[in-house]
């Protein structure tokens, strides 16, 4: 008789035990900090700056109201000044190498074999990227960054948490503008961006998606840009992403035989 009732109590002290155990760990598992803005700023830029190089493979497509098209492309970014970029077309075949700094650029055409060259500007990117971005924005925009540089100092207009994700609001009474930035809670990764006037009006938006963790930071495999009142996307998928290597360089030379045309 005793040992049925042992028996009994056994086998109901231990699935509560077993439960009370899941519930702690669960309880324990979804406890998150929460952030001030202040805080969360900090922590965003600082991550968007540990980025100091990145090296990655993948497509990318651009459309415009002049032009749609999509390319395999290999990419090496070096902060704060290069962007290389290799463009392939059907079976690997090499269409076009880009080298891109603050100052210069080197567009080589590699089935004519034919190099252009000169002094960057906002035109020459326009020209080489069909899209209208300025190089610093062109860096953070292959890197999947959002720059923040600027809010640093400022409190966001507003500021909430809705489900697992920060939402930040600034707005700019004299530009007329309003931006918005969406934050998953638990990895600190900017997931959407969004400036637009302010009756709503879009301008540009950002969205990042399929995160990989790189270094431990938190990288996205997908991009997608739009400036909509100038009808121009860029839609980048990674394949592969690999940041920080101590073996990053861009070693672009021009072939000793190619056409040189300096713009």
């Amino acid at each position: 008789m005793k040992l049925r009732y042992l028996l009994l109590i056994v086998s109901i002290i231990l699935p509560a035990l077993y439960f009370a155990g899941c519930a702690a760990s669960t309880q324990k598992d979804e406890y998150i900090e929460k952030l001030s803005s202040e805080r969360l700023i900090n922590k965003l830029e600082a991550n968007r700056r540990k980025v100091k190089s990145m090296e990655a493979t993948g497509t990318i497509h651009v459309t415009t109201k002049d032009f749609d098209n999509s390319a395999s492309f290999k990419i090496i970014v070096q902060k704060p000044d290069s962007i290389y970029l290799s463009i392939f077309g059907p079976f690997g075949i090499d269409l076009a190498q880009i080298l891109v700094t603050k100052t210069d650029y080197i567009f080589l055409e590699a089935l004519n074999n034919t190099a252009y060259t000169g002094k960057i500007n906002n035109d020459i990117l326009k020209e080489i990227f069909k899209i209208n971005i300025p190089f610093n924005e062109l860096i953070d925009a292959f890197t999947g960054s959002v720059n923040l540089s600027e809010r640093l100092y400022k409190e966001p207009t507003f500021f909430d948490i809705v489900q697992d994700k920060y939402i930040l609001t600034y707005i700019d009474s004299v530009a007329g503008t309003q931006a918005r930035y969406s934050v998953d809670v638990k990895d600190l990764s900017i997931i959407s961006s969004k400036l637009e006037t302010m009756f709503g009006k879009p301008l540009l938006e950002g969205t990042y998606t399929n995160f990989q963790l790189v270094e431990a930071l938190s990288i996205p495999k997908n991009i997608s840009l739009q400036r909509k009142t100038q009808k121009e996307s860029v839609e980048i998928e990674y394949k592969s992403v690999q940041i920080n290597k101590k073996s990053s360089y861009i070693d672009f030379k021009l072939p000793e035989d190619a056409t040189v045309i300096k713009w």
